[in-house]
């Protein structure tokens, strides 16, 4: 730990002997607290920083949209586009990979439920299932299951790691929650856990933000801080060590999720991609999300704000949008992609500015908690290493199988609980129904059969069923075949014992 000459040399320096002014009203432990963070700063990164934020947050987004370009179709697979027998072709070689241990996946959580309404980390929250199961759980069975389908397959007892970056804010209460939840089912010795860097806040003027008079406020450098913590962490000596070849990476909110999907990764494996990106279709053009394209030849993600609306409702002569593929943070990586982004890119990777209402300690040493945005915090993102990728890939699959966020609490109108819940009850009504079972409503009459009319918002009944059961709505119809169903179905591994039995 350094002394407070030491840092108070390197703060002025830095341009930010503020930090300090408060050191004397310190009790000998805030003291001694506030210096052991302050001698974890990169002091030498600290004024680029500052300064660098203060610059960003004037300058504004550029438009691209004379260099975009759309993928091209030999860059592209699609769920519902790309021929079945691809599709099975994809899936084998992907179920073959995992059998040989040779994938894992990368859960970016380390976010905090604040826009929920909660205090705890996001994949612990529990949307209202009947199995009122969290996000953790629900992915930690998808794994279990992918596992035993590529068993099933192959014969060979196999493992997906599972690699969860947490930052300060929630790596505590996600390990406890795990050790409290028995990890779910699966091997602790198969969950590895680690945090990504946290940064200064900094006002807008250049000045890092003290929450209290001994402490900085500090935010997470956002889920592109991925690649500074693999090498933090020595993550991806373990990767090698344990023979991981291939990634999938994702965000914890996304409540429909395909743990290490064997047709995203054979088809990645297939096309000797060392990067890929899962994409929906754009429900409307100004639809406020990434857009994956080309821009000057190079794979990216543009952001809606940097693309003219003319740009965004340009269409094909068939009426589909020419930007359509819309970025959900769902991504594939070689590890030896990885590996060069943490080695040689990594200086490269672009900054975004956030604006956030920031509580501080104003001059006199009040606390203050402003109404408006006050700060600027700089964030990574995880795509926005596409453009380092010798052979970039990208996957449509549809929005109401794959892809449903949870970001904000009930009193919104989209991405609530109450959507992400809808979804996935919406999602297993379809798997039942395709498997054969008859719902039936309070006066016997039977409940929408169409699958297209089940396809959004809450579904006529409520079916829920575990991944244990299914991983993507396999292996249902000797359960719900001619099965007349009259109440909630909760479909667990002992109700499915119980119908087989039948």
């Amino acid at each position: 730990m350094l002394s407070v000459e030491e840092v108070r040399s390197y703060l002025e320096n830095a341009g930010q002997c503020h930090i300090l002014q408060f050191w004397n009203e310190l009790s000998e432990s805030e003291k001694i607290s506030f210096l052991a963070e302050l001698s974890q700063l990169d002091f030498h990164e600290l004024r680029e920083h500052c300064e660098g934020a203060a610059r960003a947050r004037i300058c504004s987004s550029a438009k691209v949209d004379k260099q975009m370009e759309p993928l091209l179709s030999e860059f592209f697979g699609s769920i519902r586009r790309s021929d079945k027998n691809s599709l099975l072709a994809w899936e084998k070689e992907g179920l073959f990979q995992i059998s040989q241990s040779r994938v894992a996946v990368v859960l970016l959580a380390g976010g905090q439920g604040t826009r929920l309404g909660v205090p705890y980390p996001k994949g612990m929250y529990n949307v209202g299932l009947p199995s009122r199961k969290s996000l953790y759980q629900i992915q930690a069975e998808r794994i279990t299951k992918v596992q035993q389908l590529a068993y099933a397959k192959h014969g060979t007892k196999c493992t997906v790691h599972w690699y969860i970056m947490t930052s300060e804010f929630t790596l505590d209460p996600t390990k406890m929650f795990f050790k409290e939840n028995d990890y779910f089912g699966l091997d602790p010795s198969n969950i590895s856990m680690f945090e990504q860097r946290m940064i200064p806040a900094v006002s807008f003027d250049g000045k890092v933000i003290l929450q209290n008079k001994g402490k900085i406020a500090m935010a997470p450098d956002g889920n592109g801080g991925l690649y500074r913590a693999l090498v933090d962490n020595n993550v991806l000596e373990d990767m090698e060590s344990r023979g991981v070849e291939y990634l999938h990476v994702y965000c914890v909110d996304n409540i429909l999720v395909k743990m290490a999907d064997p047709i995203f990764i054979g088809f990645c494996v297939c096309k000797d991609a060392d990067c890929g990106a899962k994409v929906v279709e754009k429900s409307y053009p100004a639809e406020p999300v990434g857009v994956v394209c080309m821009v000057n030849g190079v794979h990216q993600v543009v952001e809606y704000s940097e693309i003219q609306p003319a740009t965004a409702e340009l269409r094909y002569p068939g009426g589909e949008l020419i930007y359509s593929t819309g970025n959900i943070c769902n991504h594939f990586f070689t590890q030896a992609f990885l590996k060069d982004v943490a080695q040689k890119y990594q200086g490269q990777i672009k900054q975004h500015v956030a604006l956030k209402k920031v509580p501080f300690v104003d001059q006199d040493g009040n606390l203050v908690k402003p109404s408006t945005p006050n700060g600027i915090k700089m964030e990574k993102f995880v795509f926005d290493v596409f453009q380092f990728s010798r052979n970039f890939v990208a996957f449509e699959v549809m929005r109401e199988e794959e892809f449903s966020p949870l970001k904000n609490a009930d009193e919104q109108a989209v991405d609530t609980p109450t959507t992400a819940r809808d979804s996935l009850l919406a999602q297993h009504y379809r798997w039942a129904l395709a498997a054969g079972a008859i719902f039936l409503d309070d006066h016997g009459k039977p409940l929408p059969s169409n699958l297209k009319e089940a396809s959004a918002g809450p579904p006529p009944a409520v079916c829920e069923i575990s991944p244990l059961v299914s991983y993507f709505g396999e292996g249902l119809e000797p359960l719900l075949k001619d099965k007349v169903i009259t109440a909630c179905l909760l479909l667990d591994e002992e109700k499915a014992t119980e119908m087989m039995s039948c």
